[in-house]
């Protein structure tokens, strides 16, 4: 198994959030389907080129597969899969949202800023 660095940046690959399957990600960037899986359980490192290439198709900036990796690696659950996250993905809504969300393109920005706005807004004691 690969680091934690090679896992977190396999855990970005969003793929399955946008409705693709590993065969539909693997064509665009050059590789066989085998090979993204071996990407997102961290088997695999992927190299700069490649990553390049998956952000393109991806579309989302290189930066965004290093987006909270310092705050990962603070965690010192090895398994950080708890009622918060991995259970919250496992909901058809959670994922039907996200699949909506990115859909949007260009208003993705604006609904997230919002988002943003209305959680900020609510104390602690209003969170169910």
């Amino acid at each position: 198994m690969g680091n934690d660095v090679d896992v977190y940046l396999g855990k970005r690959l969003r793929r399955r959030l946008l409705g693709l399957t590993q065969q539909q990600l693997a064509g665009p960037v050059g590789v066989r389907f085998q090979q993204i899986q071996k990407y997102e359980c961290g088997a695999n490192r992927i190299s700069a080129a490649r990553l390049w290439a998956l952000s393109e198709a991806l579309d989302v900036p290189v930066g965004y597969f290093y987006d909270g990796l310092t705050e990962a690696a603070r965690r010192t659950a090895p398994a950080d899969h708890g009622a918060d996250g991995g259970e919250m993905f496992a909901r058809k809504e959670t994922m039907d949202l996200i699949r909506a969300y990115y859909q949007l393109s260009e208003r993705r920005r604006r609904l997230l800023d919002l988002a943003k706005s209305l959680h900020s807004g609510t104390d602690q004691s209003d969170v169910a």
